[in-house]
């Protein structure tokens, strides 16, 4: 996976050199979030928090970063310094938690240096983020600079201070309270200078979580390394700076060496007799397509040029096995799939592709592949409401609630439920009290999945 950074400071999105010297300043952060967003999660660091800015416990950019929450798929850190501090983001949205600092400084253990011993693993922290939030959530920051000897240690504050803790013994002891790693090189952070592999490689050969590395990366050849080790990566300066494309990056972190060796071993109906040697020149990967409710769509099947188009013109393409040629859905019935998001799977050897269909998928009519009909959902209600505000029908009642009368009937509505006696009747306002509340959201211009994030977010947050 590919992971690009949107770090603030002072209200800003920036990129600083060696977390100090300020190279690049913008202010479209919201903008910025849903267009990484499609290639993979996004990194949102808060600066300002993490050099200690701000009061103890909270986010120094927090009304900042609130908007990117609803906007992407976020990762967050920065100054985290409490389980219920990070509870709260997760509320607000976030996916998974960074943590630095404090699982680096015990309580108690202050003042006193790197070499007086003040710096170790806060186990006491660790354990009651973990029951907190779930080890799952939570990823810690190994940020690490080189010493005269040659080794690693982990650096702290902003990058600011050392710990004198040696970065792959103490990566191996926090491994337990995380789901994953962050390894920034600190000395190559923002210098685009390219990333040390051979620090990479002792950190993936000395843990088994998951690991993302950055700092320095300035290459896609750097980023198939990386990827062939096993790792994410995570990019700011090269980004930014125009040197790497977000969309070039993704394709070059899949695995499409895998992807050839199984399409060469199982697809020679398909190919032809020289089918090891096509897969070999041109590998496939396995594309699921799913709806934005979860809905599985098709499958197919992508190279490399069928994952950048999909990029570039923002619907999903693939390769056509029988045709040997890109093919984008929808072509020529005009049933499209617009692109919401891609992922890779933990292998990276399938790509799951979340996308809006423009009408049926299956060549044969039918809303999926997978059934022959479109599954009931909270999100279909709203779609079907929207479409007879849009163009309404003859004699359609939906069409004739305006906001005064949609207003009206769902207070009636409400009050019916609430005096509904028997299962069934309680069934029957039930669904009257949803509709009503479906058409009030869409005539407000409010998404059903704005209410299920908010719900979402209220059950993380307890």
């Amino acid at each position: 996976m590919v992971i690009a950074s949107i770090d603030i400071q002072g209200g800003k999105v920036v990129q600083l050199k060696q977390g100090t010297e300020l190279a690049l300043l913008r202010e479209n952060a919201v903008e910025l979030a849903e267009e990484f967003d499609r290639y993979g999660e996004v990194a949102v660091i808060d600066l300002d928090a993490a050099m200690g800015k701000g009061p103890a416990g909270s986010h120094y950019n927090l009304e900042m970063i609130k908007p990117l929450l609803r906007k992407a798929h976020c990762r967050v850190g920065g100054g985290v310094r409490t389980p219920e501090q990070a509870r709260e983001l997760l509320s607000m949205g976030a996916r998974k938690i960074i943590v630095g600092s404090t699982a680096f400084r015990p309580a108690g253990k202050t003042g006193a240096g790197a070499s007086g011993g003040e710096f170790g693993l806060n186990t006491p922290f660790l354990e009651a983020l973990a029951k907190k939030i779930g080890r799952e959530r939570i990823i810690i920051a190994v940020d690490a600079r080189s010493t005269p000897s040659g080794d690693y240690e982990i650096t702290v504050d902003g990058w600011k201070t050392p710990t004198g803790l040696p970065l792959l013994e103490t990566a191996k002891a926090a491994e337990p309270f995380a789901s994953e790693l962050l390894f920034t090189c600190v000395e190559r952070e923002g210098m685009m200078m390219g990333i040390n592999l051979n620090v990479v490689k002792a950190l993936r050969e000395a843990t088994a979580c998951s690991l993302t590395v950055a700092g320095g990366v300035s290459s896609l050849e750097e980023i198939r390394a990386i990827a062939a080790l096993g790792c994410d990566v995570q990019l700011g300066m090269a980004l930014y700076t125009g040197v790497i494309a977000l969309a070039d990056a993704f394709t070059a972190s899949l695995n499409w060496t895998k992807g050839a060796a199984s399409c060469g071993a199982s697809c020679g109906a398909t190919c032809g007799t020289n089918c090891a040697a096509n897969c070999a020149a041109n590998p496939l990967l396995p594309v699921i397509v799913q709806s934005p409710d979860g809905q599985v769509l098709m499958t197919g099947f992508a190279d490399e040029e069928a994952v950048s188009e999909t990029f570039k013109r923002g619907k999903v393409c693939f390769h056509s096995r029988t045709r040997n040629r890109l093919w984008m859905k929808g072509e020529h019935s005009g049933n499209t799939l617009r692109l919401i998001r891609l992922r890779a799977d933990c292998d990276r050897d399938a790509i799951l592709a979340i996308a809006e269909p423009a009408g049926p998928v299956c060549h044969t009519g039918a809303y999926s592949c997978f059934e022959t009909g479109r599954r009931y959902t909270w999100e279909y209600l709203q779609d079907v409401i929207a479409e007879r505000f849009r163009n309404p029908r003859p004699g359609s009642y939906t069409a004739t609630l305006d906001n005064e009368l949609v207003r009206e009937k769902v207070r009636e509505e409400a009050e019916e439920l609430c005096t509904a006696q028997t299962r069934e009747e309680i069934i029957w306002e039930a669904a009257d009290l949803l509709y009503f509340s479906t058409a009030l959201l869409t005539r407000a211009g409010v998404s059903v999945g704005e209410v299920l994030d908010e719900l979402d977010r209220r059950h993380k947050g307890r």
